[in-house]
């Protein structure tokens, strides 16, 4: 068990950073405090004042951050948040490389490209990479350099995969935070992270902090209302009252960022099975469900044998205004799911249970269909639930970020299982 807050204790300083610092922690093995102080900092810190308040401000839009990824599937260093200043976080040797992601080209971009005006989209967003050296002002790097750099932290080499994962990670982060703020009515611009190797797994997480410092973010898409750290770096004399101002930019992020973990949408499925024979099928329908945070009902009705109970049932569902999305579960002769498609502006997707022994002639009556109806069919129960999913994506950012890290988890896992094979080989 991990000690009380009131009984941390702090062991040597690791690192100290422009905004924060790093402490061991004794009693929890292969963890630190990440600790921010009231400081904020421009142009390595040729611009630096002291902003009473940016230290707990900092931290809650962190933890918020991390927190919403960490849910969503991304492997983070975040373990908790300690204190309003503090949060836990598993000890990473951190790899010295910003990753920036961007969709719209503004800032340091433009100098590096003239011709390119501010605003240009970028489809797919546009990964670059810094690497960390204040005496020379953050250098580009491209990925050849880094693979060449051969670095190695907590005994891993930093090679190709590894540079492949980090690429893949960075865009898949940025999608997640970008369509989290669009609810917000926020365009997130482009974003800065850093990862570590975690010293006791010896994977690559995303580390360090993403914070109103670590992204662009312009209410409405309009750079004049920009709420971020940009708001400091533009200012032409550092008065207190300009400092009040971008204070409170960054308490109106602090105040929003929680909102990022809730959703206003509504959504559900219903599994109508036609009789319970199927129910381990269902069973796994209503687990995978369970997966994107999607509630999930099952119902028994046969739309041969009661076809008023099932329009009785459909009716139940359609008439309290919760979007709903119902899966068709029926053996031999699938009525139910044409049934339904023709009896329901929802969507309607079959699942059927195949057989060994009739299963290849069972399935015509699932693809095989009357004019008019659309229910598609998928013979995986994890796959039903996740055509439902992929549904209310389109509307809670929340569903839609854990299939955004399930494709990313996906990619990573074959990546290595490939590098692993191609070690063995060799």
């Amino acid at each position: 068990m991990a000690p009380a807050a009131s009984e941390l204790k702090l062991g040597k300083k690791v690192n100290e950073g422009k905004t924060k610092e790093v402490y061991e922690l004794p009693d929890i093995p292969g963890c630190v405090l990440m600790q921010s102080k009231d400081q904020i900092t421009a142009g390595n810190a040729a611009r630096k004042d002291r902003m009473e308040g940016k230290a707990a401000i900092s931290n809650t839009t962190t933890s918020c951050v991390f927190q919403l990824l960490q849910e969503a599937g991304i492997k983070t260093a975040f373990v908790r948040k300690q204190s309003d200043t503090a949060f836990i976080a598993a000890h990473c040797e951190m790899i010295p490389i910003e990753w920036v992601c961007r969709r719209i080209a503004t800032g340091s971009f433009l100098k590096r490209n003239p011709g390119v005006k501010e605003g240009y989209k970028f489809y797919p967003p546009k990964i670059e990479m810094f690497y960390k050296d204040d005496a020379n002002n953050d250098p580009q790097w491209s990925e050849e350099q880094l693979i060449e750099a051969k670095f190695s932290f907590a005994g891993l080499t930093i090679g190709k995969t590894e540079v492949d994962i980090m690429a893949r990670s960075t865009q898949a982060i940025f999608e997640i935070l970008e369509k989290s703020w669009q609810p917000q009515n926020c365009t997130l611009v482009d974003l800065k992270i850093e990862f570590g190797v975690n010293i006791l797994t010896k994977e690559i997480v995303l580390a360090d902090v993403i914070d109103n410092d670590s992204w662009r973010l312009w209410p409405s898409g309009d750079r004049s209302q920009q709420k971020d750290k940009q708001s400091y770096r533009d200012l032409k004399e550092v008065t207190p009252e300009a400092l009040q101002m971008v204070k409170r930019n960054f308490e109106w992020v602090a105040e929003r960022v929680e909102l990022l973990l809730k959703t206003k949408s509504q959504g559900r499925v219903v599994v109508l099975m036609g009789s319970t024979s199927d129910l381990g099928h269902c069973e796994k329908i209503k687990k995978a469900c369970a997966t994107f945070g999607i509630p999930c009902e099952l119902r028994v009705t046969s739309a041969h044998k009661g076809p008023d109970e099932t329009l009785r049932i459909k009716a139940e569902y359609e008439g309290d205004g919760i979007p709903t999305v119902f899966v068709a579960v029926a053996g031999r002769s699938n009525g139910l799911g044409p049934v339904m498609s023709g009896n329901t502006a929802y969507p309607v997707v079959n699942c059927p249970p195949l057989s060994s022994d009739w299963g290849a002639q069972d399935v015509w009556s699932s693809l095989r269909l009357p004019s008019g109806l659309g229910c598609p069919t998928t013979l995986s129960p994890e796959g039903a639930a996740q055509f439902a999913a992929q549904i209310f994506g389109l509307n809670n950012h929340l569903v839609w970020a854990k299939l955004r890290a399930n494709m990313l988890n996906t990619w990573i896992s074959l990546k290595q299982a490939d590098k692993k094979l191609r070690e063995c080989t060799l």
